[in-house]
């Protein structure tokens, strides 16, 4: 059965009732893709983050045809971190994998977000609830078109601000200088993960970005 249509049947049998399971960010267990390190247990998001992902994605129900699966982008945390991750809703189980934020976020390249930005040319990550769009095969590869559903990141499409897969992030480039490397707002993985994550954060989820 292929990726779509398991979505779909799962969202109609399960139905509204994933959107408040599991209750606890102490229900999720949270693991390392198997392409940004060789460990298992990682550390999961903020639970405040982990509320703040799941209140949008009953906000934005309406957006989002895949009420099973969450992913959020962890910005509190460094980019040598794993703080991606891909929640199942209905398991509790979750993957996480290394995720790199906009230059214009990080402009001294400390490895750390500074601040967010919905403008222009100012190559930064923004924080809040992205749809996640078509597959497209741009400059980097097979990609994900994003959408921004609220007011500071909705100009994610005009921005082309999207996922797609980059060389500067891998486990080398942390070892040699302690961080990956920055994108122009797009949410970069490595390339041994970027088939997963294709596959998993499909059309029709929900991403969310922020920090606490």
């Amino acid at each position: 059965m292929d990726i779509g249509r398991r979505q779909f049947i799962h969202s109609a049998v399960l139905g509204a009732s994933l959107l408040t399971a599991p209750l606890k960010a102490t229900d999720i267990v949270f693991m390392r893709g198997t392409g940004t390190s060789t460990g298992t247990e990682a550390g999961g998001p903020s639970p405040l983050l982990l509320e703040r992902a799941k209140a949008a994605l009953a906000a934005h129900k309406a957006r989002i045809q895949n009420h099973d699966l969450l992913a959020i982008a962890d910005f509190s945390k460094p980019s040598r971190d794993p703080r991606f991750y891909v929640v199942d809703l209905h398991s509790g189980k979750s993957d996480t994998f290394l995720v790199a934020h906009g230059r214009g976020s990080d402009p001294s390249h400390t490895g750390w977000v500074q601040e967010f930005s919905n403008v222009h040319g100012s190559e930064a990550t923004s924080a809040g609830s992205y749809l996640v769009g078509e597959t497209y095969f741009g400059q980097h590869g097979e990609s994900r078109r994003l959408v921004g559903l609220d007011p500071q990141n909705d100009q994610a499409e005009a921005r082309a601000i999207v996922i797609h897969p980059a060389w500067y992030v891998n486990q080398s480039l942390i070892q040699d200088q302690g961080k990956i490397g920055r994108s122009q707002g797009c949410f970069a993985f490595a390339k041994d993960d970027i088939n997963i994550i294709l596959e998993r954060v499909a059309p029709g989820c929900l991403l969310y970005a922020d920090k606490v």
